[in-house]
């Protein structure tokens, strides 16, 4: 019954879920390397970051009869991510670390690589930490002052905060395009109503 039953399930081709999961390894890193294993804080990152692609995943699963349930769920992963970036934001604000902007050198790198694994998102905090010797060894020679270097931790949760903010644009695209569609073609009642309704008029052979 391919008209009451659509395709349904594929969300591992969703750019949404690639990043999230991307987000979720890279916080589970983070989290091991910058967060006390006994914090609060750490369990909450995590599972943030869990709950953005088990639920959209979840979500897609679940799109073949509520429509209605997959909204609700890409929603949630919205959501956990968006609490998700408080935390870093957090993590950075009480450390007293810069939360680098668009702008920023390091960023504008980030975006021209765009990391797609979680190797390549640490070759770029090294990349930048090397970058950033260089340009200190090069001041010291001059005697000049400037900005003193970025941590490993600092340039992280700025990288995942990044990833966030490109993870959570994607799923309000999402949510809307699904809020969309179910206004326009309503979900499984409705449709199973309107085969029932066709059937029902179809000419008998």
């Amino acid at each position: 019954m391919p008209d009451l039953i659509p395709m349904h399930g594929g969300y591992r081709k969703l750019k949404s879920f690639q990043m999230a999961q991307l987000v979720y390894d890279v916080t589970v890193r983070f989290c091991n390397r910058y967060i006390n294993k006994f914090s609060r804080t750490k369990d909450q990152m995590v599972q943030a970051a869990r709950s953005g692609t088990q639920n959209i995943a979840e979500g897609s699963l679940a799109s073949a009869t509520s429509k209605k349930t997959e909204l609700k769920l890409t929603q949630v992963a919205r959501a956990s991510l968006e609490e998700l970036k408080l935390d870093y934001e957090d993590f950075l604000r009480h450390r007293d670390l810069p939360m680098l902007g668009p702008e920023h050198p390091a960023l504008i790198r980030f975006k021209q690589i765009k990391p797609q694994s979680l190797d390549a998102f640490a070759l770029w905090v090294q990349s930048e930490r090397n970058t950033d010797i260089q340009r200190l060894t090069g001041r010291e020679s001059q005697n000049s002052q400037g900005p003193g270097p970025l941590s490993s931790a600092c340039l992280a949760a700025n990288g995942a905060l990044s990833l966030l903010n490109l993870t959570c644009y994607l799923l309000d695209r999402q949510v809307k395009r699904l809020a969309d569609d179910f206004e326009k073609e309503g979900g499984f009642t409705e449709r199973m109503y309107r085969i029932r309704t066709e059937r029902r008029h179809k000419p008998r052979k």
